[in-house]
């Protein structure tokens, strides 16, 4: 590979090089039915005084049960709350509909390119230490989700489904696995790209792709140019979920908190739903993703009908004609654009939320209308085949239900095998990996010791920049070191981020 490359003016190192910077509560039901059973009066009580007990225990189970009524209306202890703020209450942000980082600029058209093996030992890295104890949430915060993160009741992950293998213990379990699974390294460069994102939040809970509008201002290089604030923040929050941190658990809750509340904040009220665009469909699904995820993970009531609306909003913006979407609602579709939306059906329907049965189906016509060979390669708008787009339609098909004795889908994956990760394109490895993950085998271990490795190895260690990454490549150059270091952390927990398809049947409908 050259060894610099040119952004602009300004001469950035390649990704194998890193350049020194100078610098829980019972619920209510449990609670009440406790205060019961203290005044049921024993089998040894006289029969003279049954009339009054009898009586006494009705009185109490009214009193119970109107307390109980009034935490689930009004009490602001007793439940969480979210209010949506209308269009008048919005900022309304006009912006240029964006292609990168997440689309397909620069992609050869035709036969794959050929794209060099990674060659690139592990190096390690210390774990940082870091606290578990409480952290305390803003007043704004706290009046959009309700109670302080100490006092909220930690619900059980769901076992079933793509979301289920994550946190603390789960992701400990996973690094006996060898080339199969993460290693101490890459475990150890996922909470550096966690800390790297924490500190480029601003204060309003945002992330930019300018991540120079935190309190960075301009020690980290390689700012990205896309406005969409909305899609910055759901990539951002979708690195600390994959992790497994939430807004109720873990040393990350005030971040996650503050990015849930700006993307309820800055979200407009629509007839069709919650429109989180900023005029991008691909905000949209990834930040309805987030959504969807954090709702997965807790089952916070707070967040379930800003997941449902925003999962509304993207079954509205759907192409009815051809099934897929694009830039702006109703639009003939493109893959890029359609695999975040995909994505973030699938998440929503997996933690309980209504997508239509005409939905999927419309999907799959849209799959059909831009595959070659069956279905083993995919294009951008039509069946010309490209890497990227080749990775997404291989997952859609996987969670569509495709199986691996599918000789389509075998030919898919042994074409992306053949082609092995990119040194610089971060969005092909992200999706390239998810599908090599799901097929398991040595092809897996093959790509996710070359892949996890090289990125151990990319990790900026000195300086502000410490924690992130930034690859030389279109979509980067849109996104910056900002996209770059999400979407490397998300690649880097795609052992836990997702259950395997094939393995343990995380996906519905099977045929």
């Amino acid at each position: 590979m050259d060894g610099s490359a040119q952004l602009g003016e300004r001469a950035v190192p390649s990704a194998n090089a890193v350049e020194p910077v100078v610098p829980p509560d019972l619920p209510a039901e449990e609670e009440s039915d406790r205060r019961w059973k203290k005044w049921i009066p024993d089998g040894e009580t006289v029969a003279s005084c049954i009339t009054s007990a009898v009586l006494h225990a009705s009185l109490l189970v009214i009193l119970a049960l109107a307390i109980e009524a009034a935490g689930r209306t009004g009490s602001p202890e007793g439940t969480l709350t979210a209010e949506m703020l209308g269009p008048s209450e919005s900022e309304s942000l006009e912006t240029e509909p964006f292609e990168s980082p997440l689309a397909t600029a620069g992609e050869t058209g035709g036969q794959f390119a050929s794209l060099p093996m990674i060659d690139a030992p592990a190096v390690a890295i210390e774990p940082a230490v870091t606290s578990e104890g409480p952290v305390g949430a803003p007043s704004t915060v706290a009046d959009v989700l309700g109670a302080k993160p100490d006092d909220l009741l930690l619900t059980p992950r769901p076992e079933a489904g793509s979301l289920g293998n994550r946190g603390a213990r789960a992701r400990a379990a996973l690094l006996g696995e060898g080339d199969g699974g993460p290693s101490r390294q890459s475990e150890a460069a996922v909470e550096a790209g966690l800390g790297w994102l924490a500190a480029h939040q601003l204060e309003d809970g945002s992330w930019h792709f300018d991540h120079r509008e935190s309190w960075c201002k301009g020690q980290c290089r390689n700012p990205g140019k896309e406005a969409s604030t909305t899609g910055a923040t759901g990539l951002s929050l979708l690195a600390f979920l994959g992790a497994g941190y939430t807004h109720r658990e873990g040393e990350h809750r005030r971040v996650i908190r503050d990015g849930i509340y700006y993307l309820e904040r800055t979200a407009m009220q629509t007839p069709n739903g919650l429109d989180l665009q900023e005029g991008t469909m691909y905000a949209q699904g990834i930040a309805t993703l987030a959504l969807c995820e954090a709702y997965a993970l807790t089952q916070d009531p707070a967040l379930k009908d800003m997941a449902q609306r925003s999962v509304d909003f993207i079954v509205y913006a759907q192409d009815k004609q051809g099934g897929g979407w694009r830039y702006t609602p109703g639009s003939r579709g493109d893959t890029t654009v359609t695999g975040w939306q995909v994505m973030a059906l699938k998440s929503g329907r997996m933690s309980g939320l209504s997508v239509p049965r005409s939905t999927w189906y419309l999907v799959e016509k849209y799959l059909d209308s831009v595959q070659a060979d069956q279905g083993a390669v995919y294009g951008y708008l039509d069946p010309e085949p490209r890497p990227s787009c080749t990775a997404i339609g291989l997952l859609c098909r996987m969670y569509d239900g495709w199986q691996p004795d599918r000789p389509a889908l075998a030919r898919g994956v042994k074409l992306l095998s053949d082609v092995k990760p990119a040194p610089q394109d971060v969005y092909f490895n992200y999706y390239a990996t998810q599908v090599m993950f799901h097929w398991g085998g040595s092809d897996w271990k093959r790509w996710n010791r070359t892949l996890r490795e090289y990125l151990v190895k990319t990790l900026a260690t000195e300086g502000h920049e410490s924690g992130s990454w930034y690859f030389e490549d279109p979509h980067a150059r849109s996104g910056g070191r900002l996209y770059c270091t999400a979407m490397s952390v998300m690649t880097l927990e795609v052992y836990y981020r997702y259950l395997p398809i094939y393995d343990r049947g995380a996906v519905e409908g099977r045929r």
